[in-house]
C-alpha cells in the first residue's frame, strides 16, 4: 500500500500546469505549494513524461532494465546530460534514482535485471561445443558480464553462462572443455585453435577495459569541472 502523499495530486497538477503554461514563475510555484525546488522539478518531469497521472501515487515501483540503467549512466557521464534531462528521457520519477545508478557504476558494481518472473532463469541448458562456449564467454566479457543479454542471444541457461565465465577466470580456455566421456575428445583443440581462442578472449577483455577507461576519463573531466566551478 503506497504512502499517503504530503501534497494532494490535484494540487501538484494545478501547480505544474500553472508553471508550464507560464501563469506562474518557478520560484512562485515552488513557494506556494511549499516544497523544495528538486521535488517540484521531479513533478514537472513526471508530468511531461506521464501526464497528470504521473503525479498520482504509484501502486507499484517501476522497474528499469539493465540496459536502461547503463544508458542513463552513459548519458550522464559521457554525453553530459543533466539529471533532469535523463529523468525526462527515460521516464524516471526521482533524481535520486539516477544518482544511485551513477554511484553504483562508479563503485564498479553490476546492474541487475528487473524481476520479470525469472524469465531468463527459466531457459533450460543445452549441449554446446567448445567453440560456442568460447564465443559466449567472449560476448559476456566484452559486454561487462551481462549474463541476461547472453542468455537471450545464445539461448543457453543463465547457470551455464555464469559457470563458463567463472571457469575461464579460474583456469583459462582449458577450463571450458567438457571433460565427460566422449565430450572430452570432441572438445580437444589444436594448438592453433587454442591460440586463436586466446586471442579472441583477449580482444574481448581489451574492449571491456577500453569502455571502462573511457567512462572513467569522462568522470574525471566532470569532477575537475565541478571543482573549478
Amino acid at each position: 500500500m503506497p504512502n499517503k502523499p504530503k501534497v494532494p495530486p490535484e494540487v501538484k497538477i494545478v501547480a505544474v500546469e500553472d508553471y508550464l503554461a507560464g501563469r506562474k514563475g518557478f520560484v512562485q510555484a515552488v513557494h506556494e505549494v511549499g516544497v523544495g525546488e528538486t521535488t517540484f522539478k521531479s513533478w514537472v518531469v513526471l508530468y511531461k513524461t506521464r501526464g497528470a497521472r504521473g503525479l498520482y501515487p504509484a501502486t507499484t515501483n517501476k522497474q528499469y532494465s539493465k540496459e536502461t540503467k547503463e544508458s542513463a549512466v552513459k548519458d550522464y557521464l559521457v554525453n553530459q546530460l543533466s539529471v533532469d534531462a535523463i529523468c525526462e528521457k527515460y521516464d524516471i520519477s526521482k533524481h535520486t534514482i539516477v544518482r544511485r545508478w551513477v554511484k553504483k557504476h562508479n563503485n564498479h558494481e553490476e546492474f541487475s535485471q528487473p524481476n520479470s518472473g525469472g524469465a531468463i532463469y527459466m531457459i533450460k541448458g543445452r549441449k554446446t561445443t567448445i567453440d560456442e562456449r568460447i564465443e559466449i564467454v567472449c560476448h559476456c566479457i566484452a559486454n561487462n558480464k551481462d549474463y541476461g543479454k547472453a542468455v537471450e542471444k545464445f539461448g543457453v541457461s543463465y547457470q551455464q553462462i555464469y559457470g563458463w565465465v567463472k571457469k575461464y577466470e579460474v583456469g583459462g580456455i582449458e577450463n571450458l572443455a567438457d571433460r565427460r566421456g566422449k565430450r572430452k575428445d570432441e572438445d580437444s583443440m589444436t594448438e592453433v585453435e587454442r591460440l586463436q581462442a586466446k586471442l579472441k578472449l583477449k580482444e574481448a577483455e581489451n574492449l571491456r577495459l577500453q569502455m571502462e577507461n573511457e567512462l572513467l576519463k569522462k568522470l574525471e573531466e566532470l569532477e575537475r569541472g565541478l571543482r573549478i566551478d
